[in-house]
């Protein structure tokens, strides 16, 4: 059996899980619910979550939606993974914190001397996740189909793009849809996306791994 394994964003849990199920009735669907909100924390759980499912299933497909794509980037998953979906990916982490510190007016001596700064949009700056985020560029080489709302504020369509084309993944683009896949338009799109992809009776991929 094949198993399918979502990773959630930002707010959100691993019970989103049961929204795949349907679209995937002869195939395990795992939700991870990692605790930690750091990209070298959350990809270890992450890690941890998905290096013991190999030997239980014959291939493993991820679904990341928005941070949990780059947490999923940074997990050291790619030799698990036959073939990822990404929702809404943050996949310039460098650039959110750049633009957050623009928007904040914070320099980066700023930061460095003061390590956590916490702004009045509700996200705190830190020190320490942007030196990771510098001395870890994402590499990933898994087969790779992604989805964006053309109204996404949280990453550019330009950074979407020259991602998409650095990693030979597709990209299928909503018009009128914002970072946050929601609405029942918005799921109904997501959905019928996913069963063009996918043969929900196989898991659908008829791709090797990477390694």
């Amino acid at each position: 059996m094949d198993a399918v394994l979502y990773i959630h964003g930002k707010g959100g849990s691993a019970e989103e899980a049961g929204h795949y199920r349907p679209l995937f009735p002869s195939c395990d669907v795992i939700g991870v619910e990692y605790r930690s909100d750091t990209p070298w924390e959350a990809g270890k759980e992450i890690h941890d979550a998905i290096a013991g499912m190999g030997a239980d299933h014959d291939r493993v497909i991820l679904i990341a939606n928005s941070i949990g794509a780059y947490f999923s980037m940074n997990a050291d998953i790619e030799k698990y993974v036959d073939h990822a979906f990404f929702i809404s990916p943050i996949v310039d982490m460098e650039k959110r914190i750049t633009d957050g510190m623009d928007r904040a007016g914070v320099t980066e001596l700023e930061l460095q001397e003061s390590g956590i700064i916490r702004t009045e949009f509700g996200e705190d700056l830190s020190w320490a996740y942007l030196r990771y985020v510098r001395e870890h560029p994402v590499g990933w080489s898994v087969p790779t189909d992604i989805l964006y709302g053309s109204g996404d504020n949280l990453i550019s369509f330009s950074t979407i793009t020259a991602f998409a084309h650095k990693h030979h993944a597709s990209l299928t683009v909503m018009e009128n849809s914002e970072h946050w896949f929601h609405t029942d338009a918005q799921m109904q799109f997501l959905d019928n996306w996913l069963r063009k992809k996918t043969d929900s009776q196989t898991c659908g991929l008829d791709y090797k791994k990477p390694f």
